[in-house]
C-alpha cells in the first residue's frame, strides 16, 4: 500500500497521492495529482484472494480494458500503464458511486434502467463485469463502469442473479454494510 501524499511516478510522470479510493482484489486505487489535473493511480497487489485466481494482473487489467472498449460501456480512460511498477493510470470520473447512494437513500430508477442497458451490450458479447455498487459511479446522471474487471459470461454472476442483490438495502446489502463497521 502506498502513504497519501507519496509522490510516485508512473513511466517517469510524477502524481502525489490525495487519498485512497478504494482496494480491490487486485490492487489499491488512489486519486492522484498530476501535471494535468486528476486522475485514479491503480497500485497492482499481490495480496491473497480465496474466491478469485488471477495471472498476470497488470496484463489483465490492460486485456479487460480492451474487451470493455470494444463492448461499449462508459469505463473510465486508460492512460498510461508502468508494467514495471505495476502501476496504471486512468481517467477520474468524479461523482458519488452505486453504493453511496443506496446507503443514503437516493438511488434513482434511471441507474437500474442504464446497468440493464449496459448488461444488453455485455450480455452480447459474452461478458460479466464486477457488479458491486463500489464499481459505479454516476456523473451527470449517467452510470459509468469504473472497474476494468470482466470475465466471460455465466449466468451465476451475471447482474440479475448477483449485482441486483446490492443496488438496494436488501439483505445482503446491508450484511457487507454492517461487516465493514
Amino acid at each position: 500500500m502506498l502513504n497519501i501524499s507519496e509522490k510516485v511516478s508512473v513511466n517517469n510522470a510524477e502524481y502525489t497521492l490525495t487519498r485512497l479510493l478504494g482496494r480491490g482484489k487486485g490492487g489499491y486505487s488512489y486519486l492522484a495529482e498530476g501535471k494535468n489535473g486528476q486522475f485514479v493511480l491503480k497500485q497492482i497487489h499481490h495480496e491473497p484472494c480465496d474466491y478469485y485466481r488471477f495471472g498476470n494482473k497488470i496484463e489483465a487489467e490492460i486485456a479487460d480494458y480492451h474487451r470493455l472498449s470494444r463492448v461499449g460501456i462508459r469505463i473510465p480512460k486508460l492512460l498510461d500503464v508502468d508494467f514495471k511498477q505495476e502501476r496504471i493510470i486512468k481517467e477520474y470520473i468524479e461523482g458519488d458511486t452505486i453504493y453511496d447512494l443506496v446507503l443514503r437513500d437516493r438511488m434513482q430508477p434511471e441507474y437500474l434502467e442504464q446497468i440493464h442497458e449496459m448488461c444488453v451490450k455485455l450480455y452480447a458479447k459474452n461478458t460479466n463485469i464486477d457488479y458491486f455498487p463500489t464499481n459505479f459511479v454516476v456523473k451527470d446522471n449517467l452510470i459509468h463502469y469504473i472497474d476494468f474487471e470482466c470475465n466471460d459470461y455465466m449466468d451465476e454472476w451475471n447482474f440479475e442473479n448477483w449485482g441486483v442483490k446490492y443496488w438496494s438495502k436488501t439483505p445482503e446489502f446491508l450484511q457487507y454494510v454492517d461487516s465493514k463497521h
